[in-house]
């Protein structure tokens, strides 16, 4: 049984998102006048997940992993290859054009980079209010400067940054800008790609609590990607891990701490240093052999068995299922 049918046949709940069988190649060709593909980049190769109103999902694993194609997919930056995107019950690629511009209006993206994802001739007033501008949402120039003084002021920055450019402002106070933008259309949905990466650890905090703090008051829903393990176990409800385009492990979030099943996980959580420099000395350390593999060319059966120290014959034969070990506790090994 898939995770959405599980999901399926429990009582029913308040679901925002559904992914089912998603898939995002990106061609390769060759040649100059007369192009041809010869390969693909399985960037992400059918994956399923679900995500409740008003949880955050943490979606985690190395760079490369398909987490950011993943979120782009959602917010149809990249049209899928294959897959459906269920947003509040209506697949997204049968909207029309005008549903679309109402989708786009509830689905927000807070960008990894505080800096190149601010246009920086632009006021930072302008850079909020806009999204309203263009989505005709406040049209009246004076009630769209007091809605954007309002948002500044939930994110916690002076009304007064609205005349200042991005350059004359933190990093810090550049992300909370980014935040104010995504929440200037009301949105339902945010996924924050790598939203607090950039920043230094005591930005971080900050920001992270004020995410926090929004997802309450505004009751958001939010698609975390990271690669931070400490990040995600602080603001997450539930976190799923993927390896080379593939979803390994699904759980809620301090099941998957206290008992990852899949070795992948084992490994990513093995890899997090531990604060005390005595206890961190003394442990000993995994070290999962060999090179992540090419998207281009990835390995037959489970992508992660050329590196797994638990790896039978079946292993290269077979993709395994993500199947449900405990309740909500979801993942592909054939071992676990």
């Amino acid at each position: 049984m898939s995770v959405a049918e599980a999901d399926q046949a429990q009582a029913p709940v308040d679901k925002i998102l559904e992914v089912n069988n998603l898939r995002m190649y990106f061609p390769i060709t060759e040649g100059v006048m007369i192009q041809r593909k010869v390969a693909d980049v399985k960037a992400v190769d059918d994956i399923s997940f679900f995500m409740y109103r008003g949880e955050t999902l943490g979606m985690v694993g190395e760079s490369g992993c398909g987490k950011t194609t993943t979120g782009r997919c959602i917010l149809q930056l990249e049209k899928q290859t294959a897959g459906d995107i269920i947003f509040n019950g209506r697949d997204i690629s049968t909207l029309s054009r005008s549903e679309m511009l109402q989708f786009r209006q509830k689905v927000q993206v807070i960008f990894q980079d505080p800096y190149s994802s601010l246009n920086p001739r632009m006021k930072i007033g302008d850079i909020i209010g806009e999204p309203m501008k263009v989505h005709g949402i406040i049209p009246d120039k004076e009630e769209r400067n007091r809605r954007v003084a309002e948002l500044l002021s939930l994110c916690g920055l002076s009304p007064q940054f609205s005349d200042r450019y991005p350059h004359e402002m933190s990093g810090g106070q550049r992300q909370r800008v980014g935040i104010a933008r995504a929440l200037a259309l009301n949105p339902e949905f945010i996924v924050c790609d790598e939203a607090v990466s950039a920043l230094d650890v005591s930005i971080q905090a900050q920001v992270i609590n004020l995410l926090e703090d929004l997802r309450d008051e505004l009751n958001l829903t939010y698609l975390f990607i990271s690669h931070d393990l400490s990040v995600i176990r602080h603001l997450c409800q539930r976190v799923a891990v993927m390896y080379l385009g593939h979803m390994v492990e699904l759980a809620e979030c301090q099941e998957l701490f206290d008992n990852p099943l899949h070795p992948y996980t084992q490994a990513l959580l093995d890899a997090v240093p531990i604060p005390d420099p005595t206890i961190e000395k003394a442990r000993a350390h995994k070290i999962v052999k060999g090179e992540i593999p090419s998207p281009i060319n990835p390995p037959s059966g489970c992508v992660f068995h050329p590196r797994c120290e638990k790896a039978v014959a079946g292993c290269s034969q077979s993709i395994p299922e993500l199947r449900e070990i405990t309740p909500g506790h979801w993942v592909a090994c054939s071992e676990a």
